[in-house]
């Protein structure tokens, strides 16, 4: 059988296209996609700068949300790639039920932001209650989860935005202080805010010297992204002096038992919070499959309030 998918081309093109459909290694289950979220992670392997890893799928998309060929059950999943399809195959162990009340369509934009907040800040960082916490990006995907549970688990919460008008929404999300980083000397509000215990770091290189120097004595500098590059200069030193630690990590080339483990955690943590409306994910723009390219494009533009969703299934079976 055939399905429609996102494919990209050798000129880095996104492209729909008719193409087979997976077929189940053993421990995997077949799921009719329903919708997609986007990441910046698709963008990255669209420009051919972040290949699949080995035995994944070599289409885009991280988590879908969508129905259990077996079972029928409204499922979502983590993905190693492959999520811009009529239907994926994923190891049984990474998926989860839709969370309680949420939306099958808006539940593709959870899976992937709750795990890549929880696995960084609660099971590498330890971000502990009365702590402060500094997240890059408050206002994208992953930003505005992780203020909400830095919110949650009692830590002073800092933040930075791409413009004035942000500010005030990450305030709302959580944040006590935001900085519009366009305008700001982000090393010297932090360093007047007292530091920082914790970075939650999507920029990379071009900030990794002066992420060190907001670091408090035994801070962690969690790095999950590299959009101000991939290499910087380390101030070794300064590191040692404060006892603080550098953490690189990535969710999607975890083998599939330490995928579980997060998933575990995040669904202990943040699905009741889900539930219950205290935690969120903002949905900026729900756009058809076709468009996959302008759902990037909004990505790679800036400026959106948390995700964006690729609806896969026709609008009679996504109800």
């Amino acid at each position: 059988m055939t399905m429609r998918a996102i494919t990209i081309t050798e000129e880095h093109r996104l492209e729909l296209a008719e193409v087979p459909e997976p077929v189940p290694a053993p421990g995997e289950v077949l799921v009719d996609v329903v919708a997609a979220g986007v990441n910046r992670a698709d963008l990255a392997q669209a420009a051919g700068r972040y290949p699949p890893p080995p035995g994944a799928s070599a289409l885009p998309g991280l988590e879908v949300s969508g129905r259990r060929r077996d079972t029928g059950e409204e499922v979502v999943a983590l993905l190693a790639g492959g999520g811009y399809a009529e239907v994926v195959a994923v190891p049984e162990g990474q998926l989860l039920p839709v969370p309680a009340g949420l939306d099958l369509v808006d539940a593709a934009g959870v899976v992937e932001v709750v795990a890549t907040v929880v696995s960084n800040l609660v099971l590498e960082a330890r971000l502990a209650e009365a702590e402060t916490v500094l997240i890059e990006g408050g206002t994208g995907g992953i930003g505005t989860v992780a203020l909400q549970l830095a919110r949650h688990l009692g830590a002073r919460v800092l933040t930075t935005v791409g413009s004035d008008g942000a500010c005030e929404t990450a305030r709302a999300l959580g944040a006590d202080d935001a900085w519009n980083r366009h305008t700001t000397d982000l090393l010297a509000a932090v360093r007047e805010a007292g530091g920082a215990d914790v970075i939650l770091d999507v920029v990379g290189g071009s900030a990794l010297g002066d992420h060190v120097r907001m670091l408090r004595e035994h801070g962690r500098l969690v790095i999950i992204g590299t959009l101000g590059g991939a290499s910087g200069e380390l101030p070794i030193g300064m590191l040692m002096g404060k006892r603080a630690r550098v953490i690189g990590t990535t969710l999607r080339s975890r083998p599939a038992e330490g995928k579980r483990e997060i998933l575990a955690a995040a669904r202990e943590l943040a699905w009741p919070l889900l539930a219950s409306g205290e935690l969120r994910v903002p949905i900026h723009d729900r756009l058809p499959l076709a468009e996959a390219a302008r759902a990037h494009e909004i990505l790679r533009t800036g400026g959106h309030l948390g995700k964006v969703i690729l609806e896969v299934a026709a609008p009679e079976h996504a109800g």
